[in-house]
């Protein structure tokens, strides 16, 4: 007889950043949920750097907070230091980045878990997924106890049969010396599932005291912080920050790191896992970019309660005493004193193209996955993961339709194609550059693109979405009036327009037209305003934007009319690749593997060309024509 425990709507595997967001949207939607941890201690743990946001992963954090998920009120709640990124340049590159206080952040998301209704934490190790004909029945534990549910999110992050490694030291941990889950991934092969085995890594944490802050460059938190959650007020935020430093590696670093490459497991192929492009570790980036004379150090408090420092950008898995000799030569850590070696980490995780779009198995219905076990690597890009595929299993138990955000609507969108549309032969890292449609998708309108769908789904409570359409409606006004607001071409305004840089007008103009002048904005132009209105900080920045870019957006939201177009040609899940001809053999293999859920996702498969795509809509527009006539025919 199976020792069976319990059961319940819901299970999650796993309480990292994807767990916790996974477990607590299942929980909400009034799921009867239990999130597995191998160690409750572990719960939201930051083992890698100690912040949350920056380029593009705030921008996540914005919309994760926008479709009612944690992370950002979490954050918002412990950090120690916060800085808009990018500021000089356009919107569409700015990134909030805050230092977390990484015992604070955990201990605060711990709390919002075991205090939310219907969501149990059980510290056991899950060794099996129960299936039965392709169906997601539960899990079994180390233990033996059988969970059966109506859907399943994996969440296990680095801890499938990890392993720590730096020198000769192999130690089969998770991060940070924990437990690792080894009985998991024989289970999910057992059961037809694809895995990777991919690597990361982390740079050792040094004593505070024995660092030298008098050699570094100072860097300061933002003087007005900005808040992650578009629910947090910004006057809570405004609170005395702690420095971070900057300082370089230099080429005696280098040439030490050279000289003990071939005691790197790194370069001497003691790692199997394919590490992240695009966070090397130093001893890559060495190798990789040997024409550099330095690279930079972030030097960074692990919390406020501990001497530990974070030396970002110094990942390493070279032995411990060739670790001492190199930090030692970065100006002002020449007598630092290591707390934690640096490492690098091997982990089990998915080929993430076996998933759809709602980020549910394609061969096992009810089995859903979020974060790193997706092969992606960061908090944000988890949490981001975690939040969707936790609303669409809890979609999947309730009977209702499942969401999918595209590739104009989101930077999760992107982030989720691109995992489960290309192959990602390591880490996937979202960045700026990933998004096609990037003035759009700005971390500052998150609310205005995705409450929406929060509000829909059961996550965003009406207050919060009211607010939402009324911060819509104040934009809109606001913006109509200034395009009625006439400016004319008098001394005054002459004089004004001459001391800020700005030409002369031959003839009058608008508030607006002023206003899209790169060198002038909404707030500098009010001394001609006598009709204005105080309005929020949020209302005059989107109202700014809006007309400023006003071209651009344009021009950007036509090219996500065609996007849409291919996008809104579905494709039939059944449908044979084998039955269309002209299909080259690589296109056809690639749309078997991949079963793309419409033409637009079939464009973006790697081997899949224009040419390929032109035989694919002949064929569909065939297929859906007989398709059409069998229905007519069986439904009389």
């Amino acid at each position: 007889m199976p020792n069976i425990c319990e059961e319940y709507d819901l299970v999650v595997v796993g309480a990292g950043h994807a767990g916790c967001e996974a477990a607590l949207a299942g929980a909400r939607l009034g799921l009867r949920t239990i999130m597995f941890t191998v160690s409750v201690d572990s719960i939201a743990l930051m083992p890698c750097n100690p912040n949350i946001g920056g380029s593009s992963k705030g921008h996540l954090v914005r919309e994760i907070d926008a479709l009612g998920g944690e992370m950002g009120k979490n954050i918002d709640k412990t950090f120690i230091q916060s800085k808009m990124l990018n500021s000089s340049k356009g919107p569409a590159v700015h990134s909030l980045r805050a230092q977390a206080d990484k015992q604070a952040y955990t201990r605060s998301m711990r709390l919002v878990l075991e205090n939310t209704d219907n969501l149990t934490i059980r510290q056991a190790e899950v060794s099996e997924i129960i299936v039965d004909d392709g169906v997601i029945k539960g899990v079994k534990t180390f233990s033996g106890a059988e969970y059966h549910a109506k859907a399943v999110v994996l969440c296990t992050g680095t801890y499938l049969k990890a392993r720590c490694i730096y020198g000769d030291v192999s130690n089969y941990t998770g991060p940070n010396g924990l437990q690792p889950a080894n009985y998991l991934t024989d289970s999910l092969k057992a059961n037809g599932i694809e895995m990777f085995r991919f690597k990361t890594g982390t740079p050792a944490r040094v004593d505070k005291r024995s660092i030298d802050f008098s050699k570094m460059e100072e860097q300061f938190g933002d003087e007005r912080v900005v808040p992650f959650s578009f629910s947090t007020d910004p006057e809570s935020v405004q609170k005395e920050q702690v420095s971070c430093w900057l300082t370089y590696t230099n080429e005696e670093t280098h040439k030490i790191i050279r000289d003990n490459l071939d005691r790197s497991p790194l370069f001497s192929g003691a790692i199997e896992g394919t590490g992240p492009r695009y966070c090397p570790s130093i001893e890559d980036k060495v190798v990789k970019f040997a024409d550099k004379n330095r690279h930079q150090v972030f030097v960074e408090p692990e919390g406020l309660y501990t001497n530990e420092m974070y030396l970002g950008g110094m990942s390493s898995s070279l032995p411990e005493d060739v670790q001492y000799a190199m930090y030692r030569t970065v100006r002002g850590l020449e007598n630092v004193k290591i707390v934690r070696n640096a490492y690098a980490i091997e982990y089990d995780c998915i080929n993430p193209m076996q998933l759809k779009l709602t980020l549910e198995f394609k061969k096992i219905k009810g089995l859903f996955s979020g974060g790193q076990f997706n092969g992606s690597s960061g908090y944000e890009e988890a949490a981001a993961q975690g939040l969707i595929a936790g609303i669409n299993a809890s979609l999947y138990v309730l009977g209702r339709e499942q969401i999918v955000l595209d590739r104009s609507q989101a930077y999760i969108g992107v982030l989720i194609d691109d995992l489960v549309t290309k192959e990602n032969h390591e880490p996937y890292r979202m960045m700026t550059s990933r998004a096609e449609y990037r003035l759009l998708l700005r971390q500052d309108n998150a609310d205005i693109r995705l409450s929406k769908i929060g509000y829909e789904v059961g996550l965003v409570s009406k207050e919060m979405y009211d607010k939402v359409c009324k911060k819509e409606e104040l934009i809109e006004k606001e913006i109509e009036r200034l395009n009625k607001v006439p400016i004319g071409a008098n001394s005054e305004v002459q004089k004004f327009l001459e001391e800020h840089g700005s030409t002369p007008l031959k003839t009058g103009s608008t508030l607006a037209e002023l206003i899209k002048r790169p060198e002038l904005n909404y707030d500098m132009l009010k001394v001609f305003d006598l009709n204005r209105v105080d309005l929020p900080y949020d209302v005059i920045e989107q109202v700014n934007i809006l007309i400023k870019y006003e071209g651009y957006i344009t021009r950007q939201l036509k090219q996500v009319e065609q996007y849409k177009k291919l996008e809104n040609k579905k494709i039939d899940e059944e449908i044979d690749y084998n039955d269309v001809k002209s299909l080259r053999n690589e296109a056809r293999q690639k749309l078997n593997s991949v079963r793309p859920s419409s033409i637009g996702q079939a464009s973006r498969i790697s081997g899949v060309s224009p040419a390929d795509i032109s035989v694919l809509l002949i064929y569909l527009e065939q297929y859906n024509h007989e398709k059409h006539l069998k229905d007519k025919l069986e439904n009389g």
